[in-house]
């Protein structure tokens, strides 16, 4: 047992190192058009994932208040000459009173429901920025350059992949803080039980209302850098294909673990990347592994290693012990 315990702890310190050393152990390439398009699309994953295992609401509007914050941000710098960061500021507490209103008009239903009313909302966001010339319409906000200080996002990655590894680092931690707290239990109670809560008191709809803004700053967070590291943003960087693809790494790596969402993100921007170069029917292969992953395993990518660590830790345990070794008699003393 312990023996698979230090290959385990082995195992996380090489994922932990290839994370942390990524820009120097691959070329320039992986870290733009991989490393650093995973983790900000696993940011905007996780608020679903975030949203579905805390909140029990799987919300398909987190791409609307993705567009918000990023399309905003991108009009205030390009068009009105604001600070990148100062226009960014802006853009997600847009995207979080946004959220606050999406989450009151969609608190009150559950289920198919509440699915089909984010997913409407999602859809007039869509149409809302491809129709207003100040959002680009179809064509877009070009030139979003980022903060001089994180450098160019194509040609010199490193600086926006540690920026963008430390805000996924601090947003894991806050919500992993958060869901502990006495508002992170009375809501998980709410996830389980709303009639039990409403009868002990608690304001059921304005829990749900509150983690569904913080599941918009999370998604605000995510377009802001997604406009800043493709250097341009468009009404089609939220349309319908977008909020598919971010239900699909959400489920791939596993709707009950936060982490889930950046392992689901790896896997589809890897067959995104590189599938084109094998298939034109790429998307055929992202949409088996879907279908995999929905009817093995319900808990994503993260579910099943987490089903097979189970596994290996029982069949070690239930392992009979050796049996000790004989060891031959000491000679008589004084015998021959």
């Amino acid at each position: 047992m312990s023996s698979y315990l230090m290959a385990r702890r082995m195992a996380a310190v090489v994922v932990v190192g290839v994370v942390v050393l990524l820009p120097f152990i691959f070329s320039v390439y992986i870290t733009s058009a991989i490393a650093v398009p995973t983790l900000w699309i696993g940011l905007c994953a996780v608020s679903l994932t975030f949203l579905s295992r805390y909140g029990g609401m799987i919300s398909l509007a987190q791409t609307g208040l993705f567009g918000v914050a990023g399309l905003l941000t991108a009009a205030l710098m390009v068009q009105a000459g604001w600070d990148p960061w100062a226009a960014a500021l802006i853009g997600v507490l847009a995207a979080t009173g946004v959220g606050l209103i999406f989450g009151a008009l969609a608190s009150s239903s559950t289920g198919t429901y509440f699915l089909m009313i984010t997913l409407a909302l999602a859809e007039i966001s869509y149409y809302l920025f491809s129709a207003v010339p100040a959002f680009g319409l179809h064509e877009g906000i070009n030139a979003v350059f980022p903060p001089a200080i994180l450098g160019d996002p194509v040609l010199h990655p490193t600086g926006n992949y540690y920026f963008l590894l430390v805000i996924c680092v601090l947003v894991y931690l806050f919500l992993r803080y958060l869901v502990r707290t006495p508002f992170g239990i009375a809501l998980q109670g709410v996830r389980d039980d709303p009639d039990r809560m409403t009868s002990l008191g608690f304001n059921v709809r304005l829990h749900r209302m509150l983690i569904f803004a913080v599941g918009a700053a999370i998604a605000g967070i995510a377009g802001v850098l997604s406009a800043w590291n493709n250097t341009r943003i468009s009404a089609d960087s939220v349309s319908l294909a977008v909020t598919i693809v971010v239900l699909e790494c959400a489920v791939i790596g596993g709707l009950f673990r936060l982490e889930g969402a950046w392992v689901g993100a790896l896997v589809v921007t890897v067959l995104t990347t590189f599938g084109p170069s094998f298939t034109d029917r790429y998307a055929t292969a992202i949409g088996i592994v879907f279908l995999a992953i929905v009817l093995i395993s319900p808990g994503g990518l993260v579910g099943i290693w987490t089903w097979l660590d189970g596994r290996i830790r029982h069949w070690l345990e239930s392992k009979p012990p050796a049996a000790p070794t004989p060891q031959a008699a000491p000679p008589p003393i004084g015998g021959d």
